[in-house]
Order: structure tokens, then sequence, then C-alpha cells
């Protein structure tokens, strides 16, 4: 990420600055169920909004409306949170992208306001990576500086990603320059010892990872249902779950208390961790008990660097540190799939569309 421009890089005073964001949110009966994701973006706005721009308009998508309007994954709910996690700062919405309404909003927007515009994907160009609609975006706004911010997309070629480089200098925002730079660390440097601990049911989503790292790592621990159904066999390096907590009909639905003790052994030695996967069927408490002990053992431990990436462990950490809400973590990823292929080394559309320094 060194050699990316990133808004510290940006002349922001008196721009009108479009921002990509990631507000792909998990809803409930239409209400919020975690704002993670909308309070990750809070750093960039607020830089933004300290260093003079002129304007703000915020983009971004919510679930698959396959290019269709779908009332139910609107954005306006994300503008009513980022407004009450903003006080004292007007979050205005818009129901489009470009056209007339867009443009009679941005026009009576205020200097120190802040517009969302909606779901980029209820329209065909967005997943399309089409020219032609980020054009329209742009020449509704009037966007004279674009902040790419959304991480958890960047691994995509869309509209809002990839075309919109053709258009105008794409600068990364904190939370972006933040993702990348922690995962590239780990690639490129990890504090030592480190160790990937790898968990959840998908064996092809984990092989890359364990390719990857095997050289850098100095324990690789695996959890899961990848270790219950013996599809990564253990080595000098690899220890695999070797009990595990079985229901009525011997199903192995949790890491065992033995498995669970070396785990947590491993990770106090450590200095750097990479955690993707759960250990168990973790959204029954019955079989969270090593997830749990693992992400207390993370979360109260100052001197471990620990990284958490993938959308069901990262989603297990937010609701857990609602009960314990002095966990703290160096990187919680607001980005599974972009995590996944940064670190397995894949080339990122999006991250390829950041301006290089000169």
């Amino acid at each position: 990420m060194d050699n990316k421009l990133t808004i510290k890089d940006a002349k922001i005073k008196g721009a009108v600055v479009l921002v990509r964001t990631d507000y792909n949110v998990p809803l409930e009966n239409g209400e919020i169920a975690s704002d993670f994701r909308i309070r990750a973006s809070l750093p960039t706005l607020n830089y933004l909004l300290e260093k003079g721009a002129k304007k703000i308009i915020l983009i971004s998508h919510l679930g698959r409306p396959e290019g269709a309007r779908n009332k139910e994954l609107s954005l306006k709910p994300v503008a009513l949170k980022l407004a009450e996690l903003l006080p004292g700062v007007p979050v205005d919405f818009v129901d489009d992208v470009s056209g007339p309404d867009v443009e009679s909003a941005v026009a009576h927007l205020k200097k120190g306001s802040i517009l969302l515009l909606e779901n980029l994907r209820f329209y065909p160009g967005e997943e399309k990576n089409s020219d032609n609609f980020i054009c329209e975006i742009l020449d509704s706004t009037g966007a004279n500086l674009f902040v790419q911010d959304g991480f958890a997309v960047i691994h995509r070629a869309h509209a809002s990603t990839s075309a919109i480089s053709k258009q105008l200098p794409v600068y990364a925002g904190l939370l972006l320059e933040k993702e990348v730079s922690t995962l590239e660390k780990l690639l490129k440097k990890p504090e030592k010892p480190f160790t990937l601990l790898l968990g959840g049911a998908k064996v092809d989503d984990k092989a890359p990872l364990i390719e990857k790292f095997k050289p850098l790592a100095d324990s690789i621990c695996i959890g899961g249902k990848i270790a219950a159904d013996g599809v990564v066999k253990p080595d000098e390096k690899t220890y695999v779950a070797e009990d595990f907590d079985e229901d009525a009909a011997g199903n192995k639905l949790d890491c065992g208390p033995l498995s669970t003790h070396h785990f947590l052994e491993t990770l106090k030695s450590s200095k750097t961790v990479l955690w993707n996967g759960l250990l168990g069927k973790a959204e029954d408490p019955a079989y969270a008990t090593s997830s749990t002990l693992v992400l207390k053992t993370l979360g109260e431990s100052d001197g471990i660097t620990s990284v958490i990436c993938g959308g069901d462990t990262t989603g297990f950490a937010e609701e857990m540190m609602k009960s314990y809400p002095d966990l703290r973590f160096s990187l919680l990823s607001t980005g599974g799939g972009a995590a996944l292929e940064l670190l397995s080394g894949k080339t990122l559309p999006g991250l390829e569309a950041v301006e290089d320094k000169a």
C-alpha cells in the first residue's frame, strides 16, 4: 500500500468528493442488525470533513438486487444510522444515483454535509463495470475527487471499483489503507512467532492460505469442519484438531477441550495471529466454546497483533463484543472475500485502480 495514493495525498479543501463506501450491512425486518461497516467508514468521513471538503457524496451497494429496484434493499436506513453516528453532521439521502433528483440534492448540499445515494446494484451498469454508468453518476454529482474506501468490494471489477479509474484519479480512504497495509504486512514481514488459525467448512477457501503462509507461519492450527472431516493433514508445522464435541447423532460440531487447549497455548506464545473461519457451529451456543475462548484470548492480549477476517468469523466477533466491549483486535476485517483473495496473492481490480505514487 506504500506505493498507492491515499486521501492524505489529495487536495481535499474545496473538493466535491465521491466516496465508494461499503454499507452492505445485515438487515433484520428492515432494521440494521450490525452497524460495524458503517462505523468503519467514519475515520475517512471525519478526515474529509476536517480537511474542508466542499461536498461529500457517498455511494455503496446493499445485498444482491440483481440490477433491479428492491425497496427492502434501499440504503435509506443506512443514511439514518449514519446520521446517528455523526451527530452534528447533516446526512441526506436520495433514492437514485444520477439524474435530476441527484443534481438537485447535490446543489442544495451545504458544506459540512453528507449525501448518500441509492443502492448501486439497483442498476445493471454497476456490476457490468459500465463506463457510461459511472459517468452518469459523476455528471450528476459534479465530483472532482474519488475516494475508494470499500475494501470489501475491491476484488470485484465493477463500475465503482474499476471503470471509475478511467474518469478520475482514485485515492484510497483510511479504511482501505488500514486493511490492505495490515494484510500486506502479514505477507511480507509478520512479527514472529506467527500463527495461522483456520476453521470453517470450505477447504477450497483455506487451501490457498495454507499454501501461501506455510513458509511464513511458525504454526498452523486447523479447526472447524475442515478439521472434523479430516481433509487437512497434520505435519511438523500444522496441528489439526483431534477431539470434538459431538451432538446426539455423532456429528463433530466443535473442537474439544484438548484441541482448544492446544490452540490457546499456541496463540498465547504468538506475536501475530491471522484467524479465518469459526472453529465450530458457533451460531449454536452449545458449540461455540472453542471460538469464544480463542476470541477472548486474542481480544484480551495486548501483545498479539490479531487479524480476523471472513464474514462468519468477524460477525461472531461483532456479536461477542456486544457482551465484551473491552475486546480489542488489530484488525477486524470488513471484507471476507477481498481479504482472502489479497492474502492468497490474487490481483484485486479495485486496488489496482488506486493511483500509484509518482
